[in-house]
């Protein structure tokens, strides 16, 4: 089937669908909006704890990558006994698939913090907390914005997934498209979950350039 066919077809879908398709991105971004809420409070927290804590890091951080080699659909089967079919399942695989990139940022941001700079925080009489949230966390807010952006691209995509659990979204063209053969719906489904991807990248980008101090630019 050549290009103009598949534009056709595109044309075609998106003037039957486009109230589905504004439905399904809805649907979207509320699964990537709530795992990725979930995996940034506890990344976040976990990254802190590990630099305060290094005899666990090697554990949480293997732990977290290990999620990340579970094949998608596996882990959202793995899912299922525990939270059933549907959007609960999907926030839970998609907020342990968020959670290396966001812990292991996290992680590495707070322990690059210069020495020089936190030994001068302790000569000043601050306390452990303190140097935590005036010095280390500020410093390293760009390296944390950072995984959050891979964490929330690489949720964009595999959030399309979900529809294979009932739980909707942009994936729902997806698989109707390659169960019916009609590649203008999985065009549906795929360009707007790309645009997505992209709109986050960016916005997470210029927060990520926004938190930077100066003398870091």
């Amino acid at each position: 089937m050549n290009n103009l066919n598949i534009f056709e077809q595109l044309i075609e879908q998106a003037q039957m669908r486009w109230e589905d398709v504004l439905q399904a991105t809805s649907v979207h971004i509320q699964l990537v909006f709530f795992s990725m809420l979930i995996a940034i409070v506890l990344g976040v927290t976990l990254g802190i704890l590990i630099t305060r804590v290094p005899s666990l890091a090697t554990i949480v951080l293997g732990g977290a990558g290990i999620m990340q080699t579970v094949p998608s659909l596996a882990l959202l089967g793995f899912m299922i006994p525990i939270f059933g079919i549907g959007v609960n399942t999907a926030i839970a695989a998609l907020f342990l698939y968020s959670l290396l990139p966001i812990i292991r940022n996290t992680y590495t941001g707070i322990r690059d913090v210069n020495k020089a700079t936190v030994e001068a925080a302790k000569g000043m009489g601050m306390t452990s907390w303190q140097i935590l949230i005036k010095v280390e966390l500020p410093l390293s807010v760009p390296m944390i914005m950072a995984g959050i952006r891979t964490a929330a691209v690489i949720n964009v995509g595999t959030a399309t997934l979900a529809a294979f659990i009932g739980a909707g979204g942009l994936g729902d063209f997806i698989f109707l498209g390659i169960t019916r053969g009609i590649d203008g719906l999985i065009l549906l489904g795929a360009i707007p979950a790309a645009l997505l991807a992209i709109i986050l990248e960016i916005f997470f980008g210029s927060l990520e350039r926004w938190s930077t101090p100066k003398g870091l630019k």
